[in-house]
């Protein structure tokens, strides 16, 4: 009997509920928030601080690498100038003509080791994938030497095979001209060419850089340019003496002119990645004082709204005791 009742009441009771929507419903608030509505409103203020000793950090770490780069910027503009004069008589001498049309092109692709510079990098790697596309032909070929880890990580995903030869960490020590003409003495050994194009990021200011194309020929590309009337500049002013013959002569001027063109590139990508750098960790450390300071007013609102909740509470709470009475 008292079965057959529970029965009906039950049924009688079950339009009500099923009337009232049962499915979870998501909370906009984070799960930090309902905590904070719930009672413990400690714990929101807490993430929040959290949030902000970690953006103090970091705007410390940047300010530092902008300082660290600074220095190192000062260290390394005043050789690039300099060295601009090794390479400008070799233009002057030899000419630079990056359009020319030859069947072995190699392109020497200069790029940094570390990151947190910017767009240098992605910019030398987009400029020499195009002068592949431009040189590229039926029997035309053309190759890659890397000189820097970000390149690298980039064309060995689609260009692995067309790469031969890679070097890691010049900047490791500073940069001298024994140095990087070991480096130019390793690419003549390893390629075979008719013209080296070099891609390299030109320093203008802290703020600007130029991606920069510089070509130098092979010996016997020169001889011929020279023999057809093409664009040489002044070499064909000058008379030859002594014994060495003008393919010799040729033979050591494009070699010295691949050294020092490689020379000034290195330094003048050097100097583009720490301006990059310095730009770079400005931007950073302005973004975190943006940060830090919403993160301020989101703390202080925070606080502010739990110190009025607890008053509310006690006030309320006092109130209810002196009705009771």
């Amino acid at each position: 009997m008292a079965m057959a009742v529970f029965r009906r009441e039950g049924r009688r009771l079950l339009p009500s509920i099923a009337a009232r929507p049962i499915a979870a419903i998501r909370s906009p608030l984070s799960s930090d928030q309902e905590e904070g509505l719930l009672g413990v409103r400690s714990i929101s203020t807490q993430v929040v601080r959290n949030r902000m000793k970690s953006v103090k950090n970091i705007q410390k770490i940047t300010k530092a690498m902008k300082m660290v780069a600074a220095s190192k910027l000062r260290a390394v503009q005043g050789r690039a100038e300099n060295s601009r004069g090794l390479w400008q008589p070799f233009t002057a001498l030899l000419g630079d003509n990056p359009s020319i049309d030859v069947k072995k092109s190699v392109v020497v692709t200069l790029s940094s080791d570390k990151g947190l510079c910017g767009g240098i990098n992605s910019t030398v790697v987009k400029v020499s994938r195009a002068l592949y596309k431009l040189n590229a032909g039926p029997e035309k070929e053309v190759q890659f030497v890397i000189v820097g880890e970000k390149a690298k990580a980039i064309m060995f995903r689609d260009s692995k095979n067309d790469i031969v030869l890679s070097v890691t960490e010049l900047n490791k020590n500073p940069l001298n001209y024994a140095q990087v003409s070991v480096l130019a003495d390793d690419i003549l050994k390893n390629v075979e060419f008719d013209a080296l194009r070099i891609v390299y990021n030109k320093f203008h200011s802290v703020v600007a850089f130029l991606p920069t194309v510089s070509t130098v020929l092979s010996p016997e590309i020169i001889e011929k340019e020279s023999e057809i009337g093409g664009k040489l500049g002044e070499l064909d002013s000058y008379e030859i003496e002594g014994g060495e013959t003008k393919g010799e002569i040729l033979q050591n001027l494009a070699e010295f002119q691949f050294s020092c063109v490689m020379f000034n590139a290195v330094l003048e990508n050097a100097c583009s990645e720490m301006g990059a750098r310095m730009s770079a960790m400005d931007s950073s450390s302005r973004n975190a004082g943006e940060m830090l300071d919403r993160l301020t007013l989101t703390y202080n609102r925070t606080r502010q709204a739990s110190i009025t909740t607890e008053l509310i509470e006690i006030i309320s709470g006092a109130s209810a005791l002196e009705a009771a009475k």
